[in-house]
């Protein structure tokens, strides 16, 4: 996307699969989006997965060495098949998934080389729907202990989900990432109050899981940052677009973040972090598909466009 050089090097754990949108076959899986937008940002991101020996997985290896993601730590399967979802929308545009299991992602193995990229990262990116299978789940169990800095990206798919295996996710993790209404499960199975503000469920569950970062997306209405030691909350609105399809905008957003956080610049605000991601995720909801091309020049246009339309609100 750019010249800048970076040292900065990630791993991102999970699921990888092909979604079959009404417009037709595209890349996709969280952790593999974040993973294409942060190598696209310029941040070295290696995608830690499985998928079968089968045509399914030579094409999804083949468009990832076209799109620049890594592939050099994806497994190969010769019983459980490449991952495919059929992707729905209702008339708000709204997203609906029809997830196979099992395949060949639930069965992620654990060896040197995996523990190894782990271990030298700095930032390890994993989201709950890869713990659906108790061996991909024991192998990230594993490396979650090998990991400096552990992303949770709360993906809540039903019925590959439970209480005590989100709860176990969120205790290990530094930074979440979560939207609206997966708050608002987490925060009714920790038994606090449903007329609670998502302010007060947000330091209660940080506190209770000892969570140093928290984000929570609101779709249209943005997104809002939680900082436990710095004892600030900050919302930063969404841009207004022309909505293609939401698929992969929360990926993108905090693949964004992601990329501007680890770069530790003291320089660089809550709200200017918070800007890109809003902006770099306003493109792909105006784009089809989670994993768009796109420059420099596309991202700073938008950020253009919207700058005058920009506003802050702090919660605190």
């Amino acid at each position: 996307m750019n010249n800048e050089k970076l040292t900065l090097k990630g791993v991102c754990f999970g699921e990888i699969l092909w979604d079959n949108l009404p417009t037709g076959r595209k890349l996709g899986g969280a952790p593999l989006n974040v993973a294409y937008h942060l190598n696209k940002l310029g941040i070295y991101t290696d995608m830690l997965t499985r998928i079968g020996e089968d045509q399914d997985g030579d094409d999804l290896v083949a468009l990832c060495r076209e799109l620049a993601v890594p592939v050099r730590l994806f497994q190969r399967d010769q019983q459980f098949p490449t991952s495919t979802v059929e992707v729905h929308f209702n008339e708000k545009g709204e997203v609906s998934y029809d997830i196979v299991f099992p395949v060949a992602w639930d069965y992620i193995a654990l060896g040197e080389k995996e523990r190894e990229a782990v271990r030298n990262a700095d930032f390890f990116v994993f989201g709950s729907l890869s713990t659906r299978n108790d061996e991909s789940y024991n192998t990230l169990q594993s490396l979650l202990k090998e990991a400096t800095y552990r992303v949770l990206d709360v993906n809540l798919r039903a019925p590959f989900y439970s209480k005590e295996r989100i709860f176990e996710l969120l205790g290990y993790a530094d930074l979440v990432k979560m939207n609206e209404e997966e708050l608002a499960y987490i925060a009714s199975w920790m038994g606090l109050p449903a007329n609670q503000s998502d302010l007060q469920k947000t330091e209660q569950l940080m506190e209770g899981f000892r969570i140093e970062e928290l984000i929570v997306t609101y779709g249209a209405a943005g997104a809002t940052f939680h900082s436990h030691s710095g004892k600030f909350s900050y919302r930063f609105p969404a841009f207004k677009v022309d909505v293609k399809d939401t698929v992969g905008s929360g990926d993108s957003f905090l693949a964004a973040f992601l990329s501007q956080r680890c770069r530790q610049d003291p320089s660089a605000s809550t709200e200017e972090m918070l800007e890109f991601a809003a902006t770099l995720s306003a493109f792909v909801t105006e784009s089809t598909g989670a994993c768009p091309d796109y420059d420099a020049n596309s991202i700073h246009r938008l950020q253009w466009k919207h700058f005058l339309n920009r506003g802050e609100v702090n919660l605190r």
